[in-house]
């Protein structure tokens, strides 16, 4: 590739590493960049920095490389697919790729090779993104610090005792060390946006059906979303457009004209409510996280939103409901391979409390369903999105499993995803989004909620409150 010597010279791996992925965009396709050096240099760099962190399970050196050269010369021809042409992405390994290792992060699933792509492989590969890598995930996707799998447990970048949450682990760390520019996780009662906030990343649980599930391995087919985990929100956005679309293959998938989620990320917030509901979300969580979600609406009021408190009923006959259906339906689907060994007996225990739910539990749960999602839209009909935190708790230690909440010793996994769980009960569009540190270090973030299909409204809220920080 014919590149602009003077422009290249002057930018330095290191700091190319770290661009967001639009600004990558731009320089791939002005050509300042070259997509094979890009990837190999990135490459380079996983060999180096994962051993520390265990993001990847499998790293696709050959099949990046080879996608590499095709988007180089599809740039040099002027023919440029979409703005992921030639950008490195990396896959959670629940995500089937066609006769590349898929694992689960199961012993079971070490050596298995998919006959197929999954849907948004498809879609990512039609848009000419450079696939370079499976990444770790806990043991089929069912728990949330992502330190259980057969493959290790994942480190977080900013301190590799903590954890990085789960079940998304690797693809919340891979961004946040700068190993790829984008990634695709799955979110059941949080996975995406836990280890977006313990990560320090920006990481968009879609409305259900706005991406097809099709070719990923289930957990809860009726509260799974697959979705984007970026460095920032117009990354998110750009992602998103690449992912949404209806797919006959997938019975959940939403048919809707295609939308560009950047087109009013910059219109400002001036005349939008921010709810903030009064009990629940608030109720035992860190004074830190506290504190920071208070600077979080402080910010949103100086840049012309309002904030106003409200109502949400019944949160925990909520939160309970997307308990019962994710331990009957994680039940469903593994029950025809528990007998097998390798199993992690922590997964295997959990899974195993799904065959005690009693059919009526399970269709009270849906009914209950039935009532979130209409308790929620009345809500809507007050405010604009929601505001809450991500997590009641910091990220824990790694095998920790008892943490204090308001002086109790609790179990770490009915805390870590009791805030985030029940918009997948609704399947509402949830927006986990990056609020600076904790005083030892470690990332926070706090959650947007919306109406269904309205994820431009959640990244254009999002994106002002990222814009109004970029210089703290």
């Amino acid at each position: 590739m014919q590149l602009e010597q003077k422009e290249k010279g002057n930018l330095g791996w290191d700091e190319v590493l770290k661009w967001d992925l639009a600004t990558l965009s731009q320089a791939l396709h002005s050509r300042q960049l070259s997509p094979t050096e890009l990837t190999k240099v990135l490459l380079e760099r996983i060999e180096t920095v994962d051993p520390n962190l265990n993001s990847f399970i499998t790293i696709m050196s050959e099949q990046a490389m080879m996608a590499a050269a095709e988007a180089e010369k599809s740039i040099m021809q002027e023919v440029i697919k979409s703005p992921l042409h030639g950008v490195p992405i990396g896959l959670k390994d629940l995500i089937y790729t066609k006769g590349i290792r898929t694992t689960m992060g199961s012993h079971m699933y070490k050596d298995f090779l998919p006959s197929y792509d999954a849907t948004v492989v498809t879609k990512l590969q039609q848009a000419g993104a450079v696939i370079v890598g499976k990444l770790n995930t806990h043991e089929f996707a069912y728990g949330t610090t992502g330190d259980t799998s057969f493959f290790g447990p994942v480190h977080n970048p900013y301190n590799p005792a903590k954890i990085t949450g789960g079940s998304s682990s690797g693809s919340g760390a891979a961004v946040a060390a700068h190993l790829c520019y984008g990634a695709l996780g799955t979110d059941t009662g949080g996975s995406i946006r836990v280890p977006a906030s313990f990560c320090g990343i920006v990481g968009m649980k879609p409305t259900f059906g706005r991406v097809s599930k099709w070719g990923v391995y289930p957990l809860s087919p009726t509260l799974d979303h697959v979705g984007p985990m970026t460095k920032t929100v117009r990354d998110n956005a750009i992602m998103l457009n690449v992912l949404a679309g209806y797919d006959e293959k997938d019975p959940s998938s939403v048919n809707l004209e295609p939308e560009d989620f950047t087109l009013t990320l910059e219109e400002g917030l001036q005349g939008y409510v921010i709810g903030v509901p009064s009990t629940f979300f608030f109720e035992q969580i860190d004074d830190e996280i506290a504190a920071r979600i208070e600077q979080v609406l402080s910010i949103y009021q100086r840049i012309g939103a309002s904030v106003r408190p409200v109502d949400l009923e019944q949160m925990d006959s909520i939160l309970q409901a997307q308990r019962t259906v994710l331990s009957c339906e994680a039940y469903a689907t593994h029950r025809f391979h528990l007998d097998k060994e390798g199993w992690t007996t922590e997964v295997k225990n959990r899974i195993q409390t799904g065959e005690a739910v009693k059919a009526f539990e399970y269709l009270e749960a849906l009914e209950i369903k039935k009532r979130a999602i209409q308790s929620f839209n009345k809500v809507f009909e007050q405010v604009d999105v929601l505001l809450t935190p991500n997590t009641p708790v910091l990220p824990s230690d790694i095998y920790e499993r008892e943490v204090e909440v308001d002086q109790q010793k609790t179990h770490i996994f009915s805390v870590l995803n009791k805030l985030t769980s029940p918009s997948n009960l609704t399947g509402l569009p949830c927006i986990s989004v990056p609020c600076g540190f904790s005083s030892n270090g470690l990332p926070l973030g706090f959650q947007l909620t919306g109406r269904a299909l309205n994820e431009s409204l959640l990244y254009r809220i999002a994106y002002a409150f990222e814009q109004a920080t970029m210089k703290d």
